[in-house]
């Protein structure tokens, strides 16, 4: 415990650093209470008795809540929050892949080509927003959340313009979080959304097995297993070695070889981080989303009706599977073997044992699917797990931060940020977060950890 006051002074003593975690705490404030200024013309109290009602609506806009910190269901001026930025910004990625003008502003034009992504992926996310927005104003006013007193024209208009400014002040406050503050802005706002709903969750359940505390303790164990299980799959590699030419020191006859360099190339477990559990989702909810434009009788059928409930098996046996082969898919799109190659041949390195060329690539590529199949199957059972801890009695508010993409986000970001301050600490010369062994990516001798980790 004294180690730990000590390690808070000195973060407290650096002065970059302090200034950079309260400039990053006050954008956060600001974000949050923006979520509790409603939306002009809208009815918070007859929106929650509709929603209560329905018993909270499907996994979809339940997910975007919780993304939100309760502000989508609180008819909020930051409703939206950041997802239209994060929907922009991961068509740009895809994009990239796959279009041949973003390959190049990618991986070719440096920093001109970043600054004109960075352009395109706002304008994508003011025309994604926009019509968000009407489809949010069109669920306020079909849960009976627009007030009787306002002109629907004049709700529909100033309702859009607003929900537009709010994610765009969003966008502005997560860029400046990533320049001035500490960690990536964007991600710490949905960070903050998410853990926001914890505490409340953490309570119903405490009450609910309020008359067995046996059995909340080991839901609290079991919780502590999942995250460390997360934690693990989030910063896990599998470290191939390198060996580097031996360099010669001196001239002629008396040149000598120094000793042989070693180094290793780190390949992610999960290089596809949550990517994965978001397009699955998404394509999960896809037949809800169908069946809200058809007759009656599809919006009841059983089929729709297993796909809205995320605890039925069948939702969960396919959800289990496409986020499997998501995994495949991306880290596929992530991970060049031929890039590694490339950067081997540059640095005259090469893996002992394996010849250079094609032999490395498809070494490299034979490692990465090993690799990727126990990292799908646990990241798939990570995702699955809230309607598993829901099916044994845990409260479905608690129950989804047992795992799914509320969980993975959380864990990687605390992750980011723990290592950027502890980077402040070991410059300074002060002890690390952890007394032994290492935050991933922090320090050691590996030329190739910023190559594992841009891939």
């Amino acid at each position: 415990m004294m180690r730990f006051f000590e390690t808070l002074k000195n973060i407290w003593s650096i002065d970059e650093l302090r200034k950079r975690i309260l400039f990053t705490l006050l954008l956060i404030a600001i974000y949050r209470l923006g979520s509790y200024i409603v939306l002009p013309g809208a009815d918070v109290d007859a929106l929650t008795a509709s929603l209560d009602a329905q018993g909270g609506g499907n996994d979809l806009l339940g997910l975007i809540n919780l993304f939100t910190g309760g502000a989508f269901n609180n008819a909020s001026i930051m409703a939206l929050g950041i997802m239209p930025y994060i929907t922009a910004s991961i068509i740009v990625q895809l994009l990239g892949f796959a279009v041949p003008y973003f390959q190049r502003l990618q991986s070719k034009e440096g920093e001109a080509g970043r600054k004109k992504l960075s352009q395109i992926t706002r304008a994508l996310t003011v025309a994604i927003t926009l019509v968000q927005g009407a489809g949010y104003l069109t669920y306020i006013k079909s849960n009976g959340g627009m007030s009787s007193q306002v002109d629907e024209s004049i709700f529909w208009l100033s309702g859009i313009i607003i929900l537009s400014t709010g994610t765009i002040f969003a966008m502005w406050l997560g860029e400046r979080i990533t320049d001035r503050g500490i960690g990536n802005g964007v991600s710490l706002l949905i960070t903050v959304g998410i853990i926001v709903g914890l505490p409340t969750a953490f309570g119903f359940e405490l009450v609910d097995k309020s008359d067995s505390l046996l059995l909340f303790a080991l839901e609290m164990f079991g919780f502590f297993f999942v995250t460390m299980l997360t934690v693990m799959i989030v910063t896990g590699v599998r470290k191939i070695p390198l060996q580097f030419a031996k360099r010669m020191v001196g001239r002629g006859d008396a040149a000598a070889p120094t000793s042989t360099e070693r180094d290793y190339i780190p390949l992610k477990v999960n290089a596809s981080g949550v990517m994965p559990i978001i397009f699955a989702q998404a394509l999960m909810i896809l037949p809800v989303s169908l069946a809200g434009f058809g007759s009656n009788e599809a919006q009841t059928s059983w089929l729709v009706q297993q796909f809205n409930d995320f605890t039925s098996p069948l939702y969960n046996v396919i959800y289990f599977c496409m986020v499997v082969i998501f995994t495949y898919v991306y880290t596929a799109l992530v991970v060049n073997p031929g890039q590694y190659t490339e950067y081997l041949r540059r640095q005259n390195a090469f893996i002992p044992g394996v010849r250079g060329g094609a032999e490395t690539e498809e070494y490299i590529d034979a490692i990465t699917s090993r690799i990727t199949l126990p990292g799908s199957i646990i990241l798939g059972l990570i995702a699955i797990l809230p309607a598993i801890v829901a099916a044994l009695g845990v409260n479905q508010q608690f129950a989804i931060f047992f795992g799914g993409t509320s969980l993975i986000i959380m864990v990687g970001v605390v992750l980011d940020t723990l290592q950027q301050i502890e980077s402040y600490l070991l410059m300074r010369k002060y002890d690390g977060l952890v007394k032994e062994g290492r935050l991933e990516g922090r320090g050691g001798n590996s030329r190739m950890q910023s190559l594992g980790a841009d891939f």
